[in-house]
């Protein structure tokens, strides 16, 4: 038997609603509630997952 090291991927996708003048506003208003911890993302919203090996035999990203 050999030992392999397997990377997995999730993407999490989850909206937020936000009060803002302009785009770019809300975005900095959402990075820093995201910091602050005030946005958290659920768990159960994963939209996207892949795998791959990456260690001495690495192989492509597989989706799972």
């Amino acid at each position: 038997m050999k030992k392999f090291i397997i990377a997995i991927e999730e993407t999490v996708v989850q909206e937020f609603e936000v009060w803002a003048e302009e785009s770019c506003e809300a975005l900095n208003i959402a990075e820093e509630k995201y910091k602050k911890g005030e946005f958290i993302l659920d768990k159960d919203e994963v939209e996207f997952r892949q795998m791959a090996s990456v260690g001495d035999e690495p192989t492509e990203w597989i989706e799972f």
